[in-house]
């Protein structure tokens, strides 16, 4: 089964993972091989009750996001 998973797009691995929610061993596997494929340089955010002031990092990292798509939009004009 592994072999097929690492076989599959990420498409047909959230499919699959979609499908077999109810089977433990399966979704696990599934997921495991999806999450292995994340890139390494992806930002990451803390989850929120790490957060010393969550409300407040909450809301600079949502101004910080909305900024670099309003930055993208407007160089794409």
């Amino acid at each position: 089964m592994s072999q097929d998973l690492n076989q599959m797009t990420n498409a047909e691995l959230k499919r699959y993972i979609s499908e077999h929610r109810n089977n433990e061993d399966a979704f696990h596997a599934a997921l495991q091989v999806l999450i292995s494929r994340r890139d390494p340089n992806a930002v990451t955010y803390p989850h929120p009750y790490n957060m010393a002031n969550p409300e407040r990092e909450m809301e600079a990292i949502f101004r910080e996001k909305i900024r670099q798509l309003e930055m993208d939009k407007s160089a794409d004009s």
